[in-house]
């Protein structure tokens, strides 16, 4: 088992707002790779579709990210993305939970296997 907080946050795109979203992705993975307890920060598309991978050392770790979301990022964020999906794995603290919860996070509680 493992301390990671790790979640698959799936989001639409009104792709008429492609540049911006380009330009803050890129502002955002600049600002999360300066975080010592980010471990895994990734955006995908397809399409209209975004997923973005996010591992975290603890959920401490998760929260300091939340927390700098939360004051440089969200509003310009949620502006251009909508949330449609947040899975949520690992030892997810209390304050980390309500921090998700406002965007439908469902929290998976690890049964078995491993993690090297």
């Amino acid at each position: 088992m493992t301390n990671d907080v790790y979640w698959l946050l799936k989001l639409d795109l009104d792709l008429d707002n492609k540049d911006e979203f380009e330009a803050l992705m890129a502002e955002m993975v600049a600002a999360t790779l300066q975080e010592t307890g980010a471990r895994s920060y990734e955006w995908h598309m397809t399409g209209s579709a975004v997923h973005i991978y996010e591992r975290y050392a603890s959920s401490e770790d998760a929260m300091i990210h939340m927390q700098n979301f939360g004051a440089s990022f969200a509003e310009r964020f949620l502006a251009l993305l909508t949330p449609v999906g947040l899975d949520v794995y690992g030892p997810a603290k209390d304050d980390l939970r309500e921090a998700l919860a406002p965007v439908g996070a469902v929290f998976h509680q690890q049964i078995g296997g491993f993690d090297r």
